[in-house]
């Protein structure tokens, strides 16, 4: 089953450029250390070398899986975003009703999600609740501990 994420420029480019950095370095870098522990006898009885296998089998998988995600990534024209109601990277005040506290997410897609940086996914419980809501509408969200008041203060691109 195929999933589609959207991205931006920047973020299109970091996963192609992590893509490639696993595919030509540390690739190299793995069948170096395979062949170094094959190097050091007896392969039944080599635990190194084991270790390089399995770890060359989990960059592999991490290989398929951005490639996967690379393959359905589709590029965002922002432009062309309605700027009137919350949308992926829709940047968004919200309020919380509860205690006052504001705050600012930028929604974007789950790869490139960075709640230190403000970027929430919209795939998150608190992204999904925030999807189509214009301004000075209430979102009721479900989080773990219970459902949360956000009114959106704001929205802007």
């Amino acid at each position: 089953m195929s999933h589609v994420s959207y991205f931006t420029e920047e973020g299109m480019k970091k996963l192609r450029d992590e893509l490639h950095q696993l595919k030509t370095h540390e690739r190299a870098a793995m069948s170096k250390q395979i062949a170094e522990a094959r190097d050091k006898g007896d392969l039944s009885e080599n635990a190194e070398y084991d270790a390089a296998k399995e770890a060359q089998g989990l960059l592999e998988l991490k290989i398929s899986k951005l490639e996967i995600i690379v393959s359905n990534a589709r590029l965002i024209d922002e432009s062309t975003l309605d700027a009137s109601k919350v949308l992926i990277h829709s940047i968004v005040k919200i309020k919380n009703i509860a205690n006052g506290a504001s705050m600012t997410y930028t929604l974007v897609a789950e790869n490139e999600a960075d709640l230190k940086a403000g970027k929430i996914s919209v795939d998150s419980p608190i992204g999904k609740g925030l999807l189509g809501k214009k301004l000075g509408e209430i979102a009721d969200i479900t989080v773990p501990s219970g459902t949360i008041k956000f009114e959106i203060i704001e929205i802007s691109r």
